[in-house]
């Protein structure tokens, strides 16, 4: 990869090798049709004057990016956290079910008991500082650092965030954007591999937004990525770098993936599909078999069947056949979460050192990491292309 520039690892920061080449890369920036604002910063709400300004004088030509991901509650509390759970499983694109015997269930018994449980699990890895969770810290530092890895191109692009549930929401981020006179916006799901229940969703929050909308903006939304070179690459340099700062060689490696239920993939999902395609290219990439690099699904919820093998046994079933050493990687999320933070760093660790196991060590997700801001910048700037 010496021929891509690299990342400034500091938000604000821009090498001149970067501005380079951003800007050999792409065809002149487009001249805003009407006067914009100052550009703001990520989730920054636009002024008063700026809200009342109407139609009539609202600013033109302007480009959004605007990174979508998954949510998080607003604080680690069984209420938040219920209020949170609430949305994310009433989504019918998350459980297709609307039947009164699954309403009864999840008011009566899940979010009661679940809100609680997943409350503690929050607290343990809360960011205490901002206090709010990781996944909302990173996401945040993604939009800031890709906004300043744009600047060249002008300041009639601008960068913001938003989360599929909780705040920020979609919809009110994406009446910033058109308020600040974007009137093309590039949505851009951080989810790797497509999938109805993460990125058919991202879709239909947008959709919704602009069915309420006289004046809409145009849109495009960032494919899935599970296969793009990049993306691939990316997550195999930095499992090299992490593999050689571990104190210990693992025998396994194991690809986890978030599961969902099997019959999703029956009606049509490519999901799974998907998961495996990028698993295949790791491996290819890193030069493993199927048995130095294992793909598996977490995050198991209710009884139905889900994809398989699930994580949790899979990492029991090596400890006990006597496997010491395993590394986790979590190639589905673009940023770490209570699933890969919790759920897999604690939980699954406790499992495999309970069972014989010795040494357990989570790879962090790419992040806002230099690797990390690289990828999301090439798929920006391959998406943005007759934009800019």
């Amino acid at each position: 990869m010496s021929d891509i520039v690299t990342v400034p690892e500091k938000s604000g920061e821009t090498t001149e090798p970067m501005a380079d080449s951003v800007a050999a890369a792409t065809a002149p920036a487009l001249v805003p049709t009407a006067p914009l604002a100052a550009k703001p910063v990520a989730n920054q709400a636009p002024t008063a004057g700026a809200t009342a300004a109407g139609e009539a004088t609202q600013a033109t030509g302007g480009i959004g990016v605007l990174l979508v991901n998954l949510g998080t509650p607003d604080a680690a509390t069984p209420a938040a956290v219920r209020r949170y759970l609430k949305e994310f499983l009433s989504d019918r694109r998350v459980i297709e079910k609307d039947t009164l015997f699954w309403k009864f269930l999840l008011n009566g018994l899940i979010l009661p008991i679940r809100s609680r449980r997943k409350a503690r699990d929050y607290q343990k890895i809360w960011n205490r500082d901002k206090n709010e969770s990781p996944f909302k810290t990173i996401t945040r530092s993604q939009a800031e650092k890709l906004g300043s890895i744009l600047e060249p191109l002008g300041k009639h692009v601008i960068v913001d965030w938003a989360m599929r549930y909780a705040n920020p929401s979609i919809q009110s981020r994406l009446e910033v954007l058109t308020t600040w006179g974007c009137d093309r916006i590039l949505i851009m799901p951080l989810y790797p591999q497509y999938s109805a229940a993460t990125t058919a969703t991202v879709c239909d929050e947008v959709f919704r937004y602009l069915l309420r909308q006289r004046r809409q903006p145009a849109i495009r939304i960032l494919p899935a990525y599970f296969e793009d070179p990049y993306y691939i690459e990316v997550l195999a340099s930095s499992l090299k770098a992490e593999l050689k700062a571990l104190p210990f060689t693992p025998d396994v490696i194991i690809a986890s993936f978030h599961g969902m239920p099997r019959d999703y993939v029956r009606k049509g999902d490519p999901y799974e599909a998907q998961c495996v395609r990028t698993t295949e290219l790791l491996r290819r990439q890193l030069g493993f078999d199927d048995n130095k690099l294992m793909l598996t699904f977490q995050s198991r919820f209710g009884r139905a069947q889900w994809l398989e093998p699930y994580t949790i046994s899979t990492v029991k079933a090596l400890a006990k056949k006597g496997v010491k050493n395993i590394v986790v990687i979590t190639p589905g999320f673009s940023a770490d979460c209570l699933e890969t933070l919790e759920e897999i760093a604690e939980e699954n660790a406790q499992v495999f050192k309970r069972n014989g196991g010795e040494n357990f060590a989570a790879i962090p997700c790419l992040n806002d990491s230099e690797a990390g801001m690289l990828m999301i910048w090439q798929l920006a700037m391959r998406e943005l292309k007759g934009w800019v």
